[in-house]
This record gives structure tokens, C-alpha cells and sequence, in this order.
């Protein structure tokens, strides 16, 4: 009879040569997570206890704004919260086995409870007080032998005092001011486009040399409209920003998302030929040689 093998949630594996069994889900540039098979492991993360809602109070445009910036055909957005599936798929295809990840724009407690549940070794900078402590909270509650380590403060001042490097840089930006986290200053979220670039150009930099050599980073982006409704090129901006330091364009992913409603907006959006966007970009880039990773 077969040996059973078991799965990080203590589910049977019992499929051979099966892609879903060595890399999680397969390999493919197009990552869905419509499918029931994601869904379900969604939830059994979830059910860990991760509630990376917490501490969150992101806010959008007022609805005056929103729906004039729109053509009244688009509802703001709800405060995103990231996909822990996408992050275990993220370390497992591009982190070495407990291995040491950065995170320059933190945010919510997901990725690094998702990395050290994993075995990883999480440092996530944010820059709100009160999204540092709930995931402080959450990361004893649910690793509290391998908590992850959040530091508050600013990106472009707290990486020029690290001393060590990383296996894995892995973030989420602020799409631009899609969603507004505070009114400080440092926020990006709260700056002007010229001013995003600039602080965000230089966050990259500064996590390019972060970065271990023949290593990876990811970086998960979208490009957003502005206000009078012409896309913002976060994308083009990301690629560049890394390719002018010498760390490479190597992957890149769609990461497909739910309807939601996507399907109410559509026939309005399509009054002014503006299409429902129903995915995110997931850039992945390396710095050396990928073959020696």
C-alpha cells in the first residue's frame, strides 16, 4: 500500500508527479484565484486566525469625489487585503528554504505570518504605529515560536540603517492614492504622483541593495486610473525603477481576481470605454544569476 503523504494542513496528498503537490499550485504565468482549489486553501489559512483587517483603516476617495473622478459608474474600492495562498506560492517558488524575507511596505499582518508559519524569516517595515501593534498581536497568537519581526517607521530612512541583507524582497505598494492609509506625509498613499515616484524609486533602490545577490523580488502592483480617469503606469514604473539598478525583469504573472462587482460596473464603465479591471500584476525580478539561486 502507499505511503500517505500529508500537506502543510494535514490534508493526504496522494497524487504522483502532480504540479499542485510539489509547487502548491502549477507553475503558470496566470495565477487564478477563482478556483475552487485556491478558495479552499484561502480558507484554511484564514482559519490559522489571520485577520489582517486589523489595525486597517485605509479610506478612499469621499463618494462625492469618487463617483464625479468616475462617471459615477465605478464604487471606491474596499480596503484590500492580501492573499495569503499568493504569499505561500511566492516563498516556496522563490525563497530559500528559512530564508530571510523583507517587506518594505508591510501593511497588514499576511505576509508575515504567512512566511513564518512557513519557516521563514519575516522583517516587515510599516509606517503606522497602531498596523504594527495588531500584527505584533496576531503574530504571538498564531507563531509565537517564530514571531515575525515588524519594525515602525519609514522605508527610505529605516533601510539605510540595516546592516544585513535578504534572501527575498516581497511587498505590496500603495497603488498610488486608490486607497488612503493616513495623513502623514511619509505615507505614499497621501502623496501627489510626482512626489509617489520619487519616495518610491527610491524605496526600490534601497531595496535593491538589501538584496542578496542571485536572488528575487516581488513585487505585487497594479496600475490605477487617475482622476481624470487615465491609467497610471505603477507597472512600467516598478520594472524600471529595478532595471535601473541592476536587478532584472524575470516573471511576470497576472494574478486573477473574484467578479465582486466587477459585473454592476461593467455596463457603466462601458459608457466611456473604460474596461473592469480583474486582475493584479505580479513582477517578479532577480538580481544575478537566477540559476545559482
Amino acid at each position: 500500500m502507499e505511503a500517505i503523504n500529508y500537506d502543510l494542513f494535514g490534508d493526504p496528498v496522494l497524487e504522483k508527479n502532480d504540479l499542485r503537490k510539489k509547487y502548491v499550485v502549477p507553475p503558470f504565468s496566470v495565477l487564478d484565484t477563482v478556483s475552487g482549489e485556491w478558495q479552499s486553501r484561502k480558507d484554511m489559512w484564514r482559519g490559522l486566525g489571520i485577520n489582517s483587517e486589523i489595525g486597517r483603516k485605509a479610506t478612499t476617495f469621499n463618494m462625492y469625489e469618487w463617483n464625479k473622478n468616475n462617471n459615477a459608474s465605478e464604487m471606491p474600492p474596499d480596503t484590500s487585503i492580501f492573499d495569503p495562498v499568493l504569499c505561500e506560492i511566492m516563498y516556496k517558488w522563490f525563497a530559500p528554504k528559512r530564508g530571510s524575507i523583507l517587506d518594505p511596505f508591510a501593511g497588514g499582518s499576511v505576509r508575515g505570518i504567512v512566511a513564518n508559519y512557513l519557516g521563514y524569516d519575516y522583517t516587515g517595515i510599516e509606517l503606522r504605529e497602531e498596523q504594527v501593534y495588531a500584527n505584533m498581536q496576531q503574530g504571538i497568537d498564531i507563531v509565537p515560536d517564530n514571531t515575525p519581526t515588524w519594525i515602525i517607521g519609514d522605508s527610505n530612512n529605516v533601510m539605510d540603517t540595516m546592516d544585513r541583507k535578504f534572501d527575498f524582497i516581497f511587498t505590496c505598494p500603495p497603488y498610488y492614492d486608490l486607497e488612503k492609509y493616513s495623513s502623514d506625509r511619509r505615507d505614499l498613499s497621501h502623496m501627489d504622483e510626482r512626489e509617489f515616484n520619487w519616495a518610491y524609486r527610491s524605496i526600490i533602490k534601497k531595496s535593491c541593495i538589501l538584496l542578496k545577490d542571485n536572488s528575487f523580488a516581488c513585487f505585487v502592483v497594479g496600475n490605477v486610473r487617475n482622476k481624470k480617469g487615465f491609467i497610471r503606469d505603477l507597472v512600467g514604473l516598478t520594472v524600471k525603477s529595478f532595471e535601473d539598478n541592476g536587478v532584472h525583469y524575470y516573471n511576470d504573472l497576472i494574478l486573477r481576481q473574484v467578479v465582486g462587482s466587477g459585473s454592476m460596473r461593467a455596463d457603466g464603465n462601458m459608457k466611456y470605454k473604460k474596461i473592469v479591471k480583474m486582475h493584479q500584476n505580479v513582477l517578479v525580478f532577480c538580481k544575478g544569476d537566477p540559476k545559482l539561486r
